[in-house]
């Protein structure tokens, strides 16, 4: 191996224009998602407008130091690579469960210790990479792309399942406009304008769809300038051990879905993720958890929304999305930003973010097109965890008489194929190769 060894392009710093733009595409890409659980959150416990916002804000500050902690590092935390953390749903049943009993500070004690927990969980539980070879890696990742795919046919359709007018042919059609526009931007324009073409999708489609009243700015006067997120504000946490152990339950299959989300991400980059890189990884996970609990925000995780604008662009520097993580930091802080970014209607969203996730799908295609099938049981493995990986998907109630331990596991499409896939793997091609999904040539340094 040389000595003159290039840099790797994660480790890329681009010039300052770039890194914004980038980073803002990321931040338009995943703020619906990034938002959706305070306002479930508040909705079901019946909280006022003002503690709503002041939720939202606290998410999006923390959002932002958690992923400037991912893409950074930060002690022995951050995996460096450019994964953006956001809210996970998985804890948003449990949170509402223990919200109802124990209001939040009940919700914010657990969040605390689960968080801690997963801190020092961390080195154990990354000692499981031995078992996502690539056949499991490429399962996971296109079971992951299949996943979220609803979550934006939901946006180009209006956004509310519930609303009179949920997949009005308006929305319908400015959705299509959008991913046509995002395909034009990716096909005819060369280098940086190629790369920002779903931002470019956005920005038009916004433009557009104001031309035809579906822009609401009504929420940008009334959002304030400055709002800043002090520690307990609802008041200090309280600690009830039932609530503690559905929250700890929750950051292990949080833990399995990030452990997914790396390697996707390291798949893309073409930078195999190690050990070392999965403990960094999940001990952010952990630290931003706690993290939340203390500033009034929620559990964290990889989002997997932007895992598919990585692949889309083709820019693997860390520093694009540590942009965006300072971006968020500044909309937490400037609630009338915030509003600014929350007027762009779902229907575009939904048109960019149908290229976004198919992305996703497709790079673990192209995962799967690496693996042997002729001669081993990869095929059965592929085929059965797709399937578990989908009933959620197709009937969402199906595990509604199981036990509430086992829905915060199963109800989630991307845990239960990665759950299967890793479970099939070891018991029909066994683990004679650990580590196979983490070794790789390394012809850059980083």
């Amino acid at each position: 191996m040389q000595n003159n060894q290039l840099k790797h392009p994660v480790d890329e710093m681009l010039p300052f224009g770039q890194l914004f733009t980038y980073g803002l595409q990321h931040v338009l890409a995943m703020y619906a998602g990034a938002v959706a659980v305070p306002l479930i959150i508040a909705n079901a416990l019946g909280l006022s407008k003002e503690q709503l916002i002041y939720l939202i804000n606290a998410d999006l500050f923390t959002c932002g130091i958690a992923t400037l902690i991912q893409t950074l590092g930060f002690w022995n935390m951050g995996i460096k690579i450019p994964i953006i953390q956001g809210v996970t749903f998985a804890a948003v049943t449990p949170m509402i469960i223990i919200g109802k009993t124990h209001g939040l500070t009940g919700i914010y004690g657990s969040i605390i210790v689960a968080g801690i927990v997963t801190y020092l969980m961390s080195p154990y539980f990354s000692r499981l990479i031995r078992f996502f070879p690539p056949v499991v890696t490429g399962t996971i990742i296109t079971i992951i792309g299949v996943t979220l795919m609803p979550v934006a046919v939901r946006w180009a359709a209006g956004g509310n399942p519930a609303a009179k007018d949920f997949a009005a042919f308006p929305y319908i059609c400015m959705a299509f406009v959008t991913l046509v526009l995002v395909l034009f931007f990716y096909r005819y324009f060369k280098g940086f304008l190629s790369n920002i073409a779903v931002l470019l999708g956005l920005l038009s489609g916004t433009v557009i769809a104001s031309a035809f009243g579906m822009v609401n700015f009504a929420q940008v006067p009334k959002a304030a300038w400055f709002g800043i997120t002090t520690p307990f504000a609802f008041g200090m946490p309280t600690f009830d051990f039932a609530s503690i152990l559905a929250m700890v339950l929750v950051m292990l299959v949080v833990m399995t879905e990030t452990t997914g989300d790396c390697i996707a991400v390291g798949e893309i980059i073409e930078k195999p993720v190690t050990q070392e890189d999965l403990t960094r990884c999940l001990r952010a996970d952990g630290f931003s958890t706690m993290l939340g609990g203390i500033l009034n925000s929620f559990p964290y995780t990889a989002f997997a929304q932007n895992v598919g604008l990585v692949g889309l662009t083709r820019v693997k520097s860390r520093f694009v999305v540590a942009a965006a993580g300072a971006i968020l930091v500044v909309l937490g802080l400037f609630p009338k930003l915030a509003a600014v970014i929350a007027a762009i209607p779902s229907p575009v969203l939904g048109g960019a973010g149908i290229a976004m996730f198919g992305m996703v799908a497709a790079s673990g295609i192209k995962t799967l097109s690496k693996v042997q099938f002729d001669g081993t049981h990869n095929i059965m493995v592929v085929a059965v965890s797709m399937g578990v990986g989908m009933i959620t998907l197709a009937v969402p109630n199906f595990y509604h008489n199981f036990p509430s331990w086992a829905q915060v596991i199963l109800h989630s499409g991307i845990t239960a194929g990665s759950v299967a896939a890793i479970i099939l793997n070891a018991v029909l091609n066994g683990t004679d190769k650990p580590g196979e999904a983490a070794i790789g040539k390394q012809e850059y340094i980083g």
